[in-house]
C-alpha cells in the first residue's frame, strides 16, 4: 500500500459471502485467501471458531450460538489514512446491533471499538493487517457479537444480546452488518470521510466525560474521558491538568471495569 493516493470507493456491489460450518479463524482464512489472490470486500461467517482470537493474541472462546464474521479488504486506504478504520468498523458494528435491538436498549461504542450494552461487553472487533508477497496490504477486520453466548473473557463485564431481548439469529444479524459495514466504509471513503465518522461515532460513544484507565503496554494511566480527536485518537484529561492523545490501549471505564489485566 503506497503512502499517498487514494483508494477506490467501496458500493455494496463489491462485497460477497462466504458462510463456513467451521473453522479455527474466519481472520485466518481471509489472510489465507488474500495470499491466494482473493479481491476486496470477501466476507467469511462461521458458526463456530476453533482457534479464535483477540487483541494482543487473547484468545476469543467461539461457540455455537453467536456471530463470527471476517472481513478482507485489500489496500483500503494509504497508510496514513488506515488507523481511522477501526472507527468506521466500530459505527458501522454498533448501527446493526441497534438495528436488531427492542426499543430503547442503548447500544454504545468504548473506544476504539468495543460494543457495549448496559455497560456490558457484546462485541469484540479485532483489526489485522498483512504485506502480501505479490504486493498490496491485505486488512482483515474480525467481529464476534455474543447473539446468545457469552463467554468470560476476564478482562470486562460481558452480555448477549439475548440478555436485552433480541430475538435475531446471527444470520439475520450478518444481514444488518453486510450492509451497515458497505454503507459507512462508503462514507469513510479510503480515509477521506473521517470527519463525518468521526461525528457518528461520538454520537453512541460510552463513557465520554467519565473517570477512566486505559492500559497502556508499560503502564496504567487514569483521567476523565474527554473524547477522541479529529484523528480518533482518545483524550484524556489528566489529573495534573494535562491532556495526553492515546493512540491505543486497553481502555476500563470506571463504572464497569471487573479487574485489570
Amino acid at each position: 500500500m503506497s503512502g499517498s493516493g487514494s483508494a477506490r470507493r467501496l458500493t455494496l456491489d463489491d462485497f460477497r459471502h462466504e458462510a463456513l460450518g467451521e473453522t479455527g479463524s474466519t481472520n485466518s482464512e481471509c489472510l489465507e485467501r488474500a495470499r491466494n489472490g482473493a479481491l476486496s470486500g470477501l466476507w467469511i461467517t462461521a458458526a463456530r471458531q476453533t482457534s479464535g482470537r483477540g487483541r494482543r493474541g487473547r484468545a476469543w472462546a467461539s461457540e455455537p450460538g453467536n456471530l463470527y464474521a471476517s472481513l478482507l479488504l485489500i489496500d483500503p486506504a494509504p497508510l496514513g489514512r488506515l488507523p481511522s478504520l477501526p472507527l468506521a468498523v466500530a459505527v458501522a458494528v454498533q448501527a446493526a446491533i441497534a438495528s436488531v435491538m427492542p426499543p430503547g436498549v442503548d447500544v454504545r461504542v468504548k473506544w476504539p471499538n468495543d460494543i457495549l450494552v448496559d455497560g456490558r461487553k457484546v462485541c469484540g472487533i479485532l483489526v489485522e493487517s498483512e504485506t502480501l508477497a505479490a504486493g498490496g496490504q491485505a486488512v482483515v477486520i474480525g467481529i464476534g457479537i455474543n447473539v446468545a453466548v457469552a463467554p468470560d473473557h476476564g478482562l470486562y463485564p460481558v452480555a448477549t444480546l439475548r440478555d436485552f431481548g433480541c430475538a435475531a439469529s446471527p444470520d439475520e444479524l450478518f444481514a444488518h452488518l453486510f450492509r451497515a459495514m458497505a454503507v459507512v466504509l462508503g462514507d469513510w471513503d479510503g480515509g477521506q470521510g473521517i470527519a463525518p465518522v468521526i461525528e457518528r461515532w461520538r454520537s453512541v460513544a460510552g463513557g465520554i466525560g467519565e473517570r477512566i484507565t486505559v492500559n497502556l503496554p508499560d503502564r496504567a494511566i487514569s483521567g476523565r474521558f474527554a473524547g477522541i480527536d479529529d484523528t480518533g485518537l482518545l483524550k484524556l484529561d489528566l489529573d495534573d491538568g494535562g491532556t495526553r492523545l492515546i493512540a491505543a490501549g486497553d481502555v476500563f471505564l470506571m463504572s464497569s471495569a471487573v479487574r485489570q489485566p
